[in-house]
């Protein structure tokens, strides 16, 4: 049975094996606002932490990028906010709220997060990806998921925090 969230209360299933903590983290690649690719997951030396939101033109998602930009800054993580907006509009929107201290992505191209599971499947939103948080480690497994139950719901930005300090040790 495929994994839902919910829209506004009415569940939509999504896309893609579930991905859970203890997992190899897939390879994905997504395009940075300058359009170079960038690949997400996988073991990278250093934590990741790749958040997946529906669109930066939403106030829950233009939040949330605000508060991981905020809240991240300092970590020595690779924070990668990836949507299916296009390049050009997440470079305007970077521009627009001084985003600089995360990488802003998009999964236009390949539609490579169906790896992780987020991809919506049906209704309104299909196409575009689930809000949620993963955390992996530097050897590339997940060792924190956050699916989001309620698409139009912010993550619990205290929960990453936390994790992923506890898991730097600081």
């Amino acid at each position: 049975m495929a994994t839902t969230v919910n829209l506004k209360g009415n569940p939509v299933a999504l896309v893609g094996p579930e991905i859970n903590v203890g997992d190899k983290a897939p390879e994905a690649i997504v395009v940075a606002s300058d359009l170079s690719e960038k690949t997400v997951g996988g073991a990278k030396g250093k934590y990741q932490v790749i958040i997946t939101v529906p669109s930066l033109d939403t106030p829950v998602c233009e939040k949330e990028t605000k508060e991981f930009n905020e809240k991240l800054a300092g970590l020595d993580v690779d924070v990668t906010v990836v949507s299916m907006d296009l390049p050009f509009a997440e470079k305007r929107f970077c521009e627009s709220y001084n985003i600089g201290n995360i990488t802003v992505a998009s999964d236009f191209r390949y539609r490579d997060m169906e790896k992780y599971g987020v991809l919506i499947a049906e209704g309104a939103l299909k196409g575009i990806l689930a809000r949620a948080v993963f955390i992996v480690d530097p050897e590339g497994k997940v060792c924190y998921k956050q699916l989001v139950p309620e698409i139009t719901e912010e993550p619990n930005y205290d929960e990453v925090i936390n994790t992923l300090k506890s898991a730097l040790g600081a």
